[in-house]
């Protein structure tokens, strides 16, 4: 529960392409059909499958009243049986807490406050276990060894920090087995659900705990800056020792074995030369160890263990062309052995496709196509990038080019992520193949500041929003330019969180830059955004003063890089969407930007949603939101537009 994980140039070198798919774009002159908007933004058909721990059963979400619904279906029979019935909120986290029941959590109205709910695989037994206001839940520890219980943080107690608790799933009885003394950020159990592992900040450091039981003292280990990363990932098989992902000594995290009672990096796992490597895959059932997955430009793996290499093999083989994760297995109710897998596909042009494989008799099931509707023929390729910054960094983003037009002189919209601390990835974003469809390049970057290239890249945006993290982002447009793919005079930008900042920043310290903006919940303030944040990230906040400036300190600095208070500057045409109940970044953060850019008579559309929060999530209002955007990039850009029927006037 850390705020990490939540909240370019005169161009020295070539451009570097990877296609990702074998396909290449349309050629220049060929028709291409505009997608309906509604298709790229809709609800998928059926998304989110998961196999109960016996192997027996799948569930999955699927829409019901225009809101994803958990169902549940017998393996080898047809009928499912839709087990919830939420028609506010879409059902998006959820879980088997047992073979006969399941869990999910779900917010009112974007306010991130999740409730925890059960429910029998038949629909019987509906209880809400965790009915308390304003107080958020997060699930710890899945307690596999026991069947009525689950591990599950929560700020009931105190809102600013989580303690630990054994819900039952059943009844909703809590008991604490973990009381935080006012420092604790994470918690980790071992392998039986044991609560042995905790980390402790005290705001720019962070402290590793541990016990030897449950019911036992927890020590301190070890301490460390936050910038050297010591993260827990799970316990050994014997419950001994840990695997972590440190950078410890290093620039790039890489995964070790650590002794957790002397606090000190035993065996080297995995580690690669480029990129951060933060994820150790094991088979619980067969308690082996059996490989890493890393994302470069794209995601990779390397495999320790024979049978988990051969399994991927054969299912590559299967699904040439698509990225094939393997994900949940099921356990033979006899011998215990995981022979049922779910397996997901992805692509740049695909949400992609599930599949049920039996390990044993190695049969390849399709489950259902995630968004059927899509025709991957209609879509863009998106190719991985890099080029230099003008101070010599690497920027590794992905281009995506419209079909069937030559790429000079595009219309072009440059989309930074959110974080800032994340990164893109290669793969399908309805974002991007909505606007490219309509005759827009877009432009992605990892400027620095984003995660994944290792510590250096990652310190290297401390204290630079609005400075040399947006420098990166504007050596990229002009890089476009050079190239002669861009039109200089049709260049518009969008973001949403940080992307948003990003936005707001590109139309007011570079104003002649862009033709327009569009801010997804971006703030515009940095002071009322420090003033504002979530009780429960105020553990992190000297680390944030840290990363993006102190509200004193920094005064200077952050009155600097605020756009707020240089909107003056801003001349291009802004649309803002705004999530009435957004917990991260407020409200006021909009309203203010708006207000000073209505003033000054500059052109602003502005949109609030009473039930969002940070993004919207209700299909209804992705619809009226996209619409909008498409609206608004055609009269700045002069992209294409859907065509929509015109009711007739009586």
């Amino acid at each position: 529960m850390t705020i990490k994980g939540l909240l370019c140039l005169w161009l020295a070198g070539m451009l570097v392409v990877m296609v990702g798919c074998s396909e290449k774009n349309q050629p220049p002159g060929k028709e291409v059909r505009l997608i309906p908007m509604q298709d790229l933004f809709r609800n998928p058909e059926k998304t989110g499958f998961k196999i109960s721990p016996n192997g027996e059963y799948l569930s999955f979400l699927m829409p019901w009243q225009h809101r994803l619904n958990i169902f549940v279906q017998k393996i080898g029979e047809e009928q499912a049986v839709r087990i919830t019935e939420s028609t506010q909120r879409d059902i998006t986290d959820y879980l088997w807490a047992n073979d006969q029941r399941l869990m999910y959590l779900m917010d009112r109205n974007g306010d991130e406050n999740y409730r925890a709910y059960a429910v029998n695989r038949d629909g019987s037994c509906l209880k809400e276990l965790t009915p308390f206001e304003n107080v958020r839940v997060g699930i710890i520890d899945e307690r596999e060894d026991i069947k009525d219980e689950i591990l599950i943080g929560m700020n009931k107690r105190n809102p600013k920090i989580f303690d630990a608790y054994r819900l039952n799933i059943y009844t909703g009885e809590l008991k604490m087995v973990g009381e935080n003394p006012g420092d604790i950020s994470e918690w980790l159990a071992d392998n039986a659900g044991q609560l042995r592992v905790a980390v402790a900040t005290d705001g720019v450091h962070e402290t590793l705990l541990y016990r030897k039981t449950e019911t036992g003292p927890f020590k301190p280990i070890v301490t460390n800056d936050f910038k050297d990363t010591l993260a827990p990932l799970f316990f050994t098989f014997d419950n001994q020792n840990i695997f972590v992902s440190s950078n410890l000594g290093r620039d790039k995290q890489a995964i070790y074995r650590y002794d957790i009672k002397k606090g000190k990096l035993l065996d080297l796992i995995y580690e690669h030369p480029e990129v951060d490597v933060q994820v150790l895959l094991r088979s619980k059932a067969r308690q082996v160890i059996t490989g890493v997955s890393f994302f470069t430009n794209k995601r990779q793996y390397y495999f320790f263990d024979k049978a988990r290499r051969q399994m991927q093999e054969i299912l590559q083989e299967q699904l040439p062309g698509y990225e094939v994760v393997a994900g949940e297995m099921g356990r033979n109710l006899q011998s215990k052995e995981e022979t049922r897998v779910i397996v997901r596909t992805y692509s740049d042009k695909s949400l992609g496709a599930y599949y049920l494989y039996d390990q044993v008799n190695r049969e390849l099931k399709k489950l259902a196509d995630v968004s059927p509707w899509l025709k991957e023929v209609e879509l863009a390729n998106v190719q991985p990038i890099q080029y230099r910054s003008r101070d010599g960094l690497t920027i590794h983003g992905y281009l995506t080019l419209p079909k069937g037009i030559e790429p000079k002189n595009l219309p072009v919209v440059v989309n930074p992520h959110g974080g800032p601390w994340a990164r893109d990835h290669w793969n399908f974003d309805p974002e991007v193949q909505f606007l490219v469809n309509r005759g827009v390049a877009m432009l992605q970057m990892n400027f620095r500041g984003s995660t994944g290239y290792g510590k250096a890249f990652w310190q290297a945006g401390f204290k630079q929003w609005g400075r040399q993290m947006q420098d990166d982002i504007t050596d990229g447009v002009q890089w476009l330019i050079q190239q002669g793919i861009a039109d200089p005079k049709r260049v518009g930008i969008y973001g949403g969180s940080y992307g948003g900042y990003a936005t707001l920043a590109g139309v007011t310290f570079t104003p002649n830059l862009y033709a327009c903006g569009v801010d997804y919940v971006g703030p515009s303030n940095l002071f009322t955004l420090l003033a504002s944040i979530p009780p429960y990230w105020r553990l992190e906040l000297q680390k944030v003063y840290e990363m993006v400036g102190d509200p004193v300190k920094d005064k200077e600095l952050l009155t600097e890089v605020s756009p707020l208070f240089h909107a003056e500057r801003i001349r291009a045409p802004l649309f803002v969407a705004q999530g009435a109940h957004d917990p991260r970044v407020k409200k006021a953060e909009s309203d203010q930007i708006v207000a000073a850019l209505k003033k000054r008579g500059i052109e602003v559309l502005y949109m609030v949603k009473d039930n969002e929060g940070h993004g919207f999530q209700n299909e209804e209002n992705r619809f009226q939101f996209y619409r909008a955007m498409e609206e608004f990039f055609s009269k700045h850009l002069g992209s294409k537009v859907e065509k929509r029927d015109v009711p007739k006037a009586p």
